[in-house]
């Protein structure tokens, strides 16, 4: 959430800098309209405390003068019974504002390019040339049924479209990815985790996925749980409500989950493999950094989900992305995108943002420094997404003859 005290002195400047991710207009008119309405109640509610006070007073001296406090006695109930009115009007307009407030996305960082869209996104570097082929490579669902990787067919008959199973080497090669991702992110300093994939409300709304995003989630019915879309809720959460020691930061957290979406308004895109699915598995990185550190961990992060992607020999770029492209939580953005040979362009692979104390505010993750309670930074990126970097070896490393080779680094996880 962001801060509402800044967004009420500063209201202007606010909107500015929240035009930037292309903010409605009228959210923000009907903010600005309930800070009004707010201020006007807590300004009658304290002049009617006043009133009591004095009367409260002028009672209490009626009294010991022995005179009639009947009329001033009837005076004050009147008073608390309006005060209690006013004081309910107070919490519901309170209520009514941090609901709403909870719609609204981070501020971006200045740093973060003006954009429409994905197509104004910029681009900082390429890491590695794509391979040249002496023929036209295949997409990786031509390769899968050639192979006998993924089952398509019975995995919507598990389930439904967009789900799929991996089989044979492509299950193995997973399981490789994954072990390999934690391996190297353990490596990088990040401590592991193994974390519940079903979360509740609270957790959600802490990182913001809830309520915006309600629609895309997986609830479980009659109760308050929800498979999360990233173990980002749960690795972040885990400190829900806490106030951390300042020695004990920054907290590099790392952990593989499966993870569950219902990738609502995606209908007709990555209608084939597995490119878009609604479970697929993720090695997510997380921090919890001091306000100061956050900068420096961000780029440690980016570069070590590059990193990865190096040793691994996959071609690949980072994206600087635009206001318009941005996501809700996120004050700046990098993706990490692979080069697909068989589609002949990049796809994101990972993306690596710094939410600064947007979510710390929701989720109330505090850290002591002295006698001063402050607002941490979270920071979340994938290292890697797991199906994807599958794709992206299988589209990288294939043969003419439709067979795939293995990347070097992972070998030894597959027993090689």
């Amino acid at each position: 959430m962001i801060d509402l005290k800044y967004l009420e002195k500063n209201f202007d400047e606010a909107a500015a800098r929240l035009s930037k991710k292309k903010v409605k207009p009228e959210l923000l008119e009907e903010i600005k309209e309930l800070f009004a309405k707010l201020k006007e109640a807590k300004v009658a509610f304290e002049n009617k405390r006043s009133m009591q006070k004095s009367l409260s007073k002028e009672f209490g001296a009626y009294k010991a003068q022995g005179k009639d406090i009947g009329e001033l006695k009837a005076k004050l109930d009147e008073l608390k019974s309006e005060i209690s009115k006013l004081e309910e009007a107070q919490n519901a307009l309170q209520k009514e504002l941090e609901s709403k407030a909870l719609n609204i996305p981070n501020f971006p960082d200045d740093a973060v390019p003006e954009g429409e869209d994905e197509d104004d996104n910029v681009e900082i570097k390429k890491v590695l040339e794509p391979k040249e082929f002496a023929f036209k490579p295949k997409e990786h669902w031509e390769l899968a049924e050639q192979n006998g990787w993924i089952d398509f067919a019975r995995g919507v008959k598990l389930a439904k479209s967009r789900f799929s199973i991996l089989a044979n080497d492509a299950a193995k090669l997973e399981r490789a990815l994954i072990n390999f991702f934690l391996d190297f992110n353990a490596k990088a300093g990040f401590k592991e985790f193994n974390v519940p994939v079903l979360n509740n409300s609270k957790m959600l709304l802490g990182t913001g996925q809830l309520p915006k995003f309600a629609d895309d989630l997986f609830k479980i019915e009659d109760e308050d749980l929800y498979l999360i879309p990233t173990a980002e809720v749960a690795l972040t959460n885990m400190f829900n409500d806490e106030i951390l020691s300042s020695d004990e930061l920054p907290l590099l957290l790392t952990a593989y989950t499966p993870c569950f979406r219902k990738e609502a308004g995606s209908a007709s895109r990555d209608t084939r493999g597995i490119i878009r699915q609604h479970q697929f598995d993720k090695v997510e990185m997380v921090a919890i950094t001091k306000p100061e550190d956050s900068d420096e961990v961000f780029e440690k992060m980016v570069q070590n989900a590059s990193d990865i992607l190096t040793a691994l020999e996959l071609p690949h770029r980072l994206v600087d992305l635009c206001g318009g492209d941005l996501g809700f939580g996120a004050a700046r953005t990098i993706d990490l995108e692979v080069w697909l040979p068989g589609q002949n362009k990049y796809r994101e692979i990972s993306s690596v943002s710094t939410t600064r104390d947007f979510q710390a505010r929701r989720a109330k993750i505090r850290y002591k420094d002295g006698k001063k309670n402050h607002l941490v930074h979270t920071l979340n990126g994938s290292a890697l997404a797991v199906g994807r970097t599958l794709i992206a070896i299988m589209e990288n490393y294939q043969n003419e003859d439709g067979s795939i080779d293995i990347p070097k680094v992972l070998a030894p996880y597959l027993h090689k």
